[in-house]
């Protein structure tokens, strides 16, 4: 039984301009939510990022942020947050979906890996110049709180003083560290689906219930956020340090916060926000896609009836 004819009929086509506009939608309120829920997360990542020696330790850092500021510290930034990644998110997952059948009917015979990477990779070049100014003033206001109280006082203050420059500054890394982590993500999340379809479920995806393939997506979901996490990690402490002026360029900032460092610092706390997150977006959009009538994310390579034919000819 489909996933459709569970909760009725479908509200389009798969791959119609309403196809796509859903996958938009849904990225942008998966994304948007979720990023908005980890703010007080997201505030200790950045201060431990930009002021190491200051805030050395996860708890080191709450407490002190909670002395000095009070608890509304924690959610300083969360309108760059909520219509930032919502903007990213929406470009990322709709046009993800888009990129993906035309590479698929541009590389016919091609490795579906490929079309995962160029697919991924094309959607997050546009979300992040969607993304930049957004996370540009985030950042100067989660770790600068006499800078501005959020978007409506940030955005002018930066446009004045620094013109587009300044809330582009950090685009090239932003680049960095978004899409080894988005063509990872894409890439694991989809490889971890067809796994779990063919090798543990062994069953196709539109014979499963609503709950066993949400289930595949949550897992796929987590593999993928915390593999994604650990490449992009070098690259979001450039973000951090550039933004809030630690360095005047990529190669000042790499020598000013250390090449391990790049790696480590702030790692644990990333893990603990990209894995969860992750999951949850992809929950939710898929949670989306269903409620339409469309079938949940994720590439299975074959059947598992043509895989089982095979393995029985071949005896």
């Amino acid at each position: 039984m489909s996933s459709s004819s569970l909760i009725g009929g479908k509200v389009c086509e798969e791959f119609s301009p309403g196809y796509y506009g859903i996958c938009t939608i849904g990225g942008m309120l998966s994304a948007g939510t979720t990023h908005l829920a980890i703010t007080p997360l997201d505030v200790l990542k950045v201060n431990m990022q930009v002021h190491p020696i200051k805030y050395s330790s996860i708890s080191t850092c709450f407490t002190t942020l909670l002395r000095e500021q009070g608890p509304s510290a924690f959610w300083r930034g969360w309108a760059g947050k909520f219509f930032g990644y919502g903007v990213q998110g929406a470009c990322r997952f709709g046009l993800y979906e888009y990129f993906k059948k035309v590479y698929s009917n541009l590389l016919v015979d091609q490795n579906k890996s490929l079309v995962f990477f160029a697919s991924s990779a094309s959607a997050e070049v546009i979300a992040n110049v969607a993304l930049c100014p957004f996370e540009a003033i985030k950042v100067r206001v989660q770790a600068q709180p006499r800078f501005a109280k959020g978007l409506t006082d940030g955005f002018p203050r930066i446009y004045a003083s620094e013109g587009i420059h300044g809330l582009y500054r950090g685009l090239i890394p932003l680049l960095g560290r978004n899409l080894p982590f988005s063509i990872v993500m894409f890439s694991t999340f989809e490889h971890t689906a067809n796994f779990l379809y063919r090798n543990i479920i062994q069953k196709r995806k539109e014979e499963c219930s609503r709950a066993q393939q949400l289930g595949v997506t949550c897992l796929a979901g987590y593999a993928a956020g915390s593999i994604g996490s650990i490449i992009s990690n070098p690259a979001d402490n450039i973000v951090a340090s550039l933004n809030n002026k630690k360095a005047s360029s990529v190669k000042l900032a790499v020598k000013k916060i250390g090449f391990l460092n790049l790696f480590t610092r702030s790692l644990p706390i990333r893990i603990m926000l990209v894995g969860p997150v992750v999951t949850l977006q992809w929950l939710f959009y898929d949670t989306i896609k269903i409620f339409s009538g469309l079938p949940t994310s994720g590439h299975v390579t074959k059947d598992i009836e043509e895989d089982k034919m095979a393995e029985r000819h071949s005896r």
